[in-house]
């Protein structure tokens, strides 16, 4: 489920006292391809090794952009592909932060590049005794062992807002939303001074409206058969339930209701006739 584009670092600190320069921002925003080099969504930065683990990715970046925000600096956006996983955890408020994983020379190419993204509940402001052991004590930096790389920065961590596209718009509302925008815009068009102009709108507009109802029904309709098919289907179920009951019932009422059958006559006082 793709996201809006949300931001992911900004120029300045990161977990080891080092910096993200804003050249970073720009060649990560200019070079990211997810067919060079897909960056993926990580719990913790923590890479699980099996298929079952619980740091299994939990989405993946799909683009970048470099933005002007506020002080002047430069800040990275990212639009990712969130899995499930990712969105329940979002939707309960967990891991709502999120932290970069920069190669400053990926492949040798003297430019950076985004190798990663971890997801954590660790704000970069509640984090600021963390970065700063990590800085002062790079050989026990809880971040060390978790590097795709020896030279690899992660940034402070910063407040996800992902909007996820179609999260809460289901079909029928999309269709009702854009049919009532484009009555919306036929009242617009109807307005005064109608000119050659405004008349051509007026149809386009009109036929755009009677295209969207007509979705709409169509859309219904096809409901609506699914629904008659299923009852039908149902009601011949029932029908042939109810012919075999009856059979059943009146096979049942012919049967003796005693418990023992009575032994079949042979004559008077028990004995059989003799054949003479």
């Amino acid at each position: 489920m793709p996201s809006k584009f949300f931001r992911v670092a900004t120029e300045g600190a990161t977990t080891d006292g080092r910096e993200i320069q804003r050249v970073h921002i720009q060649q990560m925003a200019a070079n990211y391809k997810p067919e060079t080099y897909g960056a993926r969504v990580w719990m913790e930065h923590i890479r699980g090794v099996t298929a079952d683990s619980a740091f299994n990715a939990l989405g993946d970046v799909l683009k970048l952009e470099a933005r002007p925000v506020e002080d002047g600096k430069l800040a990275l956006f990212a639009q990712i592909e969130a899995l499930p996983s990712l969105v329940a955890m979002n939707k309960a408020k967990q891991k709502i932060y999120s932290s970069i994983e920069i190669d400053p020379n990926f492949a040798k190419s003297g430019e950076a590049y985004l190798i990663g993204l971890g997801v954590t509940d660790t704000p970069a402001s509640l984090g600021t005794e963390v970065l700063k052991f990590a800085a002062q004590n790079p050989d026990a930096s809880p971040f060390k062992g978790k590097k795709h790389s020896e030279g690899a920065l992660f940034s402070a961590a910063v407040e996800i807002d992902m909007g996820l596209e179609g999260d809460t718009e289901t079909i029928a509302s999309t269709l009702i939303n854009k049919f009532s925008d484009l009555l919306k815009n036929l009242s617009g068009a109807a307005a005064p001074k109608p000119t050659p102009e405004t008349t051509e709108v007026f149809a386009t507009k009109t036929l755009e409206v009677l295209g969207a109802a007509d979705a709409a029904i169509q859309h219904q309709a096809k409901e609506l058969t699914a629904a008659k098919a299923a009852h039908e289907k149902l009601q011949g179920e029932f029908s042939t339930l109810q012919t075999e009951f009856k059979a059943l019932t009146q096979k049942l009422s012919k049967q003796d209701g005693g418990g023992e059958q009575r032994p079949e006559a042979t004559g008077s006082e028990g004995a059989a006739k003799a054949d003479c």
